[in-house]
C-alpha cells in the first residue's frame, strides 16, 4: 500500500477499543504506534492508565510502540515535552519506512501535533501560585475561563483541569501567554488522515464500569500503594487525576472503598463525555475526522480504514 499520508491518527474516548484497532492496523500495514495519551508516559502507572500492553501483540507479533513508559511517576510531563517527543518518534518511524500510527484519547496532545502548534516551555510562577493558594477548583476554573477569553486559547478545557494543581498550572500557562502575546509559531506538522472510534453512549458507560471493576480486580489499588511506597507523593498522584486521584484518596483514608468506586466511576463517565466534546471541537476547528462505529467487527473497521487510505488524494 502506498503512503499518501505521513501519519494515521486513531482517536476516541476511553473504552472505545481504539488501541486494539490501532495495533491490528499496525500489524497489517507494518506500522508502529505513537501514543497520544498524557498519562501513559509514566513508568509503573500501568493499570490505572489503561496501557493494555497485551493489545500490542497481534498474532504473536509484538507491535512497536513509542511514548509509553518514558518518564518517572511524580514528574510533571507537559504538552511542550510531548510535542518534542512526538516529533522525534515520528521522524524515527518514517525514516525506517514504517507507517506511523498516532493513537490515543488526549485530545489536547493529539491536536497540538496535528495542527503544528509550536509552544514554549512555561516556568513556574511562584508569586502567581501563592495568590491562587486555597482557592477551590470551581474558583480556579472561573479564572481560567476568563484568561482563555482574553487570549482566545483552545489549549485547556475541563478535561485537563480536574484537580486544583492542574487548574493552577493551566492558569500559569494562560497567564504567560496573555503577558507574551506572540503569534503561535508553526512547527513542522505531519499530513495525517484522522479516524475516530465512535461508541454508543450506553455501551460506552457499560464498558467503562466493567473495565473499572476489572482493573480493580487486577490490582490497581496495589499498584498505587506501591507507587506511594516508592516515595511518589500522594499529591503528585492526585495531580494525575481519575484513577490515581480517587484510589489515592482511598488508600490514604480519605474515602471509603465504596465512595472511591462511586466517585471514580462518575468521574470516568464525565471524562469520556468531555473527550467527545473535545473531538467535536477539533472538527469545528478544521480537523476532518472519519468516524468508525465501535460496534462493527474488527474486519469491517479495518476494511473501512483501508478504503479511506486507498482513495486518490
Amino acid at each position: 500500500m502506498t503512503k499518501p499520508h505521513q501519519l494515521i491518527t486513531i482517536l476516541g474516548p476511553t473504552a472505545s477499543g481504539k488501541t486494539s484497532l490501532a495495533a491490528r492496523l499496525a500489524y497489517e500495514l507494518d506500522g508502529e504506534i505513537i501514543s497520544g495519551d498524557s498519562r501513559q508516559v509514566y513508568r509503573g502507572m500501568t493499570i490505572g492508565t489503561g496501557k493494555d500492553l497485551d493489545d500490542y501483540t497481534v498474532a504473536g507479533h509484538p507491535i512497536p510502540y513509542h511514548l509509553i513508559d518514558i518518564c518517572e511517576p511524580g514528574e510533571k510531563y507537559n504538552i511542550f515535552q510531548y510535542q518534542q517527543d512526538f516529533l522525534r518518534a515520528w521522524h524515527d518511524v518514517i525514516s525506517r519506512g514504517k507507517w506511523p500510527i498516532l493513537c490515543g484519547g488526549s485530545g489536547l496532545y493529539i491536536e497540538s501535533v496535528l495542527r503544528g502548534y509550536a509552544l514554549s516551555p512555561v516556568e513556574q510562577n511562584p508569586e502567581l501560585r501563592r495568590s491562587l493558594e486555597g482557592k477551590t477548583l470551581e474558583e480556579l476554573s472561573k479564572i481560567l475561563v476568563k484568561l482563555k477569553a482574553q487570549t482566545g486559547s483552545t489549549l485547556h478545557n475541563t478535561t485537563d483541569v480536574d484537580t486544583p494543581q492542574r487548574a493552577i498550572r493551566a492558569i500559569e500557562i494562560e497567564t504567560y501567554n496573555a503577558q507574551h502575546p506572540t503569534a503561535l509559531r508553526q512547527m513542522k506538522k505531519p499530513e495525517s488522515i484522522v479516524f475516530g472510534v465512535n461508541i454508543d453512549r450506553e455501551e460506552r458507560r457499560r464498558k467503562i464500569s466493567d473495565r473499572l471493576r476489572k482493573r480493580l480486580d487486577e490490582g490497581m489499588v496495589d499498584e498505587i500503594r506501591g507507587l506511594l511506597a516508592q516515595g511518589v507523593k500522594a499529591e503528585d498522584l492526585i495531580y494525575y487525576g481519575l484513577e490515581y486521584k480517587y484510589v489515592t484518596l482511598y488508600v490514604t483514608g480519605q474515602l471509603s472503598y465504596d465512595e472511591m468506586f462511586r466517585q471514580l466511576e462518575i468521574a470516568i463517565h464525565q471524562f469520556a463525555k468531555r473527550q467527545m466534546t473535545w473531538f467535536r471541537g477539533m472538527e469545528r476547528r478544521g480537523c476532518n475526522i472519519h468516524w468508525i462505529d465501535a460496534a462493527l467487527s474488527m474486519e469491517e473497521k479495518l476494511r473501512q480504514i483501508k478504503t479511506f487510505l486507498n482513495r486518490p488524494q
